[in-house]
């Protein structure tokens, strides 16, 4: 009986030893942890970039409270994944449009980013009323020429939109004294940020105390900044032919009312869900035009859709 019972003994005791030693080699190490991270799918830190900045304004990065906000945009926007391919995409079709118009107005490139954040690059309607890419505000957009009614809503062209984005951005920079600060404008108003800054006796955003959307705009901005332009760094990978292109189009000049828009689509060799798809801003499937205005409809090349007879 003693003997079984040091046999039994003996039997623990390497049983005890072997977990240890196994629990030992699964230990995480920096080897291994590396091995994992290349090897596997895995949720890792990500590392803030020691300089980031908006429009050549720099990030206050050594402040421990705007590196851990930039860090929180970094991670959100890493890992959902199929958002972040999604602007991917969008931004190579949409970016070739409203480039050359900032570029126009002397406003910064930065400020495409803007738009991401806005809308995700697509025709969004906000709780608020906003509509486009931009986001624009029906006031905002007659105050600043665009015309909006049921009709015809040019918040939903985005040539006409971002110009009227860049005279917004212009007169807050001027207002404002920095690009960043006109970038938070375009979130929290003009008058809104003024009010803040005098409340607070601070000149810079990342000085002020704000609420949740505007505290975080100018980070998500950045972080789609610097995601998007990074994309390997950040474990997106894509060919170019994943990414969505424009379809080349000619513009043809409307100067009276149209009654019907599906035979106008159909006399080009289109239908009306292609004419619209090029065309949001046409709100409805006729046009007024009671005042002969001149309007530009984008019609496709021939040779990109295909229609059923």
């Amino acid at each position: 009986m003693k003997t079984i019972k040091n046999i039994l003994a003996l039997i623990g005791l390497f049983c005890v030893a072997s977990l240890f030693v196994f629990a030992m080699q699964d230990a995480p190490t920096d080897e291994n942890f590396e091995k994992k991270v290349i090897n596997d799918y895995n949720v890792y830190a990500l590392q803030v970039p020691e300089y980031l900045d908006f429009a050549g304004e720099p990030m206050p990065l050594n402040n421990p409270d705007i590196h851990e906000r930039m860090d929180r945009e970094l991670l959100v926007n890493t890992y959902w994944q199929s958002n972040g391919l999604l602007m991917f995409k969008r931004a190579a079709k949409y970016f070739p449009v409203i480039e050359p118009i900032l570029a126009k107005h002397g406003v910064p490139d930065d400020f495409k980013y803007l738009a991401v954040i806005e809308s995700g690059l697509t025709n969004a309607v906000s709780p608020a009323g906003a509509r486009g890419v931009w986001q624009i505000m029906k006031t905002t957009g007659r105050e600043y020429g665009l015309e909006v009614n049921d009709n015809v809503d040019e918040r939903y062209n985005l040539e006409l939109a971002t110009e009227v984005a860049c005279e917004y951005l212009k007169k807050s920079k001027e207002k404002l004294g920095s690009w960043t600060l006109a970038a938070a404008a375009y979130n929290a108003g003009m008058a809104g940020v003024s009010r803040r800054l005098e409340e607070q006796n601070v000149s810079d955003y990342y000085d002020l105390l704000l609420g949740e959307e505007t505290g975080r705009y100018m980070f998500r901005i950045v972080a789609l900044k610097e995601i998007l332009s990074h994309p390997d760094k950040y474990g997106f990978n894509f060919r170019d032919k994943d990414l969505y292109k424009e379809v080349p189009t000619y513009k043809v000049e409307v100067d009276t009312a149209v009654t019907d828009f599906t035979k106008f689509a159909e006399r080009y060799g289109i239908n009306y869900k292609i004419l619209k798809i090029h065309n949001p801003w046409l709100r409805e499937p006729h046009l007024n035009n009671k005042s002969k205005k001149q309007y530009f409809i984008s019609l496709p090349e021939k040779g990109h859709y295909t229609k059923q007879p």
